[in-house]
This record gives C-alpha cells, sequence and structure tokens, in this order.
C-alpha cells in the first residue's frame, strides 16, 4: 500500500504551519479518489483537526468527539496501559466523508483537540509485557488491521517532529514537504530531511521524501521565483513540477459545505488541476 506523511516545512525549527498542508492532503485524497478511482484512508494526526473539519465538518466532529472515536482514543488507551481498550479503529474511521456529492472513496481516521492535553506524555507510554510497546508504534499496530483496505494512506501531520508525527512517519513509506517558497518557510526543510533519516535507520525501515511541494506561490514576487529556483538544485528531496499559486479559493475550500463536484470546491481554473497534476506525479513517483 502505499503510505505518505504530510509534514509542515518547518517542523522542527519554529513550529510553523500557514504552509497548505491540510489543503493539500485534503484535496490530493479527493482528486485520488474522484479522477484515479483510488480508496484513499486519510489519518488525521494534527490536535488543530482541520483535515477533519474539512471532510466531515464541525457538527458531525462534535458528535464522534463526544464518544471518543478519534485518534485521542488510541494514544489515551497507550497512556492508560489497560487490557481493555477503548479505540476500535474499524468503529473510528469515518466512511465517504467529504462535502464533495461525487467524492465517495474517501474514509476518515479522525483527529481530536484533546491530542493537545497529552501530547507531550507520550514518551511515558509504558513499555508493556516484554517491553513491546514503543511511543512511537501506537498507530502502526492498529493501522495493520485495514491496511489492505486501501489503495493510499494519507496522514496529515502536526507541524513538529513529536512522538505523534514520527507514529504518523512509522507506518509511511514516503513523505511530502508542503513549503511556501520565502525564507522563513524553507529553513528548516535540511533538518527535516535529516532527523527522519536518522529515525529512517533507528527503525530499520526506509521512509524517503517523495518530494517538496510549492504552495502559495506567488509569480510577481522576485523572492518567490529566486527560492524556487534554489529548491530545484536542493539535494534534500527533489521538488514536484505542479506549483500551487496563491488563491483565495483555497481557503474558501476549507468551509464544510457541500457541493456537487470537485470544481466547484477548489474552482474550475488552476488550481483544480494541479491537485489532478500532483496526483500524477505522485502515482509516478511510486
Amino acid at each position: 500500500r502505499n503510505i505518505l506523511s504530510f509534514l509542515s516545512n518547518v517542523i522542527s525549527i519554529s513550529y510553523k504551519g500557514g504552509v497548505a498542508k491540510t489543503t493539500t492532503t485534503v484535496g490530493l485524497a479527493e482528486i485520488l479518489s474522484k479522477s484515479y478511482n483510488k480508496k484513499v484512508l486519510v489519518i488525521d494526526l494534527d490536535p488543530q483537526t482541520n483535515a477533519t473539519i474539512m471532510l466531515i465538518g464541525e457538527e458531525k466532529w462534535k458528535e464522534i468527539n463526544d464518544r471518543e472515536l478519534t485518534i485521542a482514543r488510541l494514544f489515551k488507551d497507550a497512556l492508560e496501559n489497560k487490557t481493555f481498550k477503548k479505540f476500535k479503529i474499524k468503529k473510528s474511521i469515518q466512511k465517504n466523508v467529504s462535502n464533495v456529492d461525487e467524492v465517495t472513496n474517501v474514509d476518515l481516521l479522525p483527529s481530536s483537540l484533546d491530542l493537545i492535553e497529552f501530547q507531550d506524555k507520550l514518551c511515558n507510554v509504558p513499555s508493556g509485557k516484554f517491553s513491546s510497546n514503543s511511543p512511537t508504534d501506537i498507530l502502526r499496530k492498529e493501522i495493520s488491521k485495514v491496511i489492505n483496505d486501501y489503495d493510499y494512506i494519507l496522514i496529515d501531520c502536526p507541524p513538529n517532529l513529536g512522538i505523534i508525527t514520527l507514529n504518523g512517519l512509522r507506518i509511511a513509506d514516503k513523505y511530502i514537504i508542503p513549503t511556501i517558497p520565502d525564507v522563513l518557510s524553507t529553513y528548516g526543510i535540511p533538518q527535516i530531511t535529516k532527523r527522519i533519516k536518522e529515525f529512517s535507520k533507528v527503525i530499520g525501515k526506509e521512509i524517503e521524501p517523495l518530494g517538496i511541494v510549492i504552495t502559495k506561490f506567488r509569480a510577481s514576487s522576485n523572492l518567490h521565483i529566486r527560492t524556487k529556483g534554489e529548491l530545484l538544485n536542493s539535494k534534500d528531496a527533489q521538488i514536484f513540477e505542479t506549483v500551487f499559486p496563491e488563491h483565495s479559493k483555497t481557503a474558501e475550500a476549507a468551509e464544510f459545505i457541500k457541493v456537487n463536484t470537485l470544481k466547484q470546491k477548489w474552482g474550475y481554473g488552476k488550481q483544480y488541476d494541479n491537485f489532478n497534476s500532483l496526483a500524477k506525479e505522485i502515482m509516478d513517483r511510486f
């Protein structure tokens, strides 16, 4: 199965967000489903829950959060170390999500704001019988139960390299780094790739950068043009040919309003075409 982690580009440096990490994840999931007939699971590991809200809306999220049908319950179980586990992955996965009627093959493992309360405590997860538990291996054990149900699993990671993000990387084959082509947004990319390479060696599993996605590109900005050129020559990760320009439709698409088609959601112009183009590049690179 093809498993991708989406990482905010400055995660280990300044915890900067706002680089269209979540919209890239959601848009790609929807395009892979509709245009390429792929069965996709989105795993929202980010405590901000943006991918979750984009795909099921706030009202539905509140309902399942109250019933503890989110990824937070999984990590709570690991911390409590009780024999009876409340988290059941097949009950927590939300089927056929998206506010777009023509998208019918995207599922979601939702996130929760509750993750904020205990994400820093996960390093103290009890080792368990025969020391079989690792704080970075919590998600992998559950995903193994459903992994064969999907063509692609896309993981929206938090904007840091903490234990929750490492859980996402632990099951990933490759990762994507979305970035705005400016100085602050691209500064941490070498550190990200270096840290992930080190983590990959420790767990004995290759996790390779699939590429860098340039987002919020302004063709009128000399800085953006120059930084894009520098990324082309970067040895840290290959950049994708698809470039997402700064577009008001991206922000509008984050609102959960029912629409019939993806073009209605993402716009009838370049933005929709870009998701198709990126999906094709990703499938080709796999």
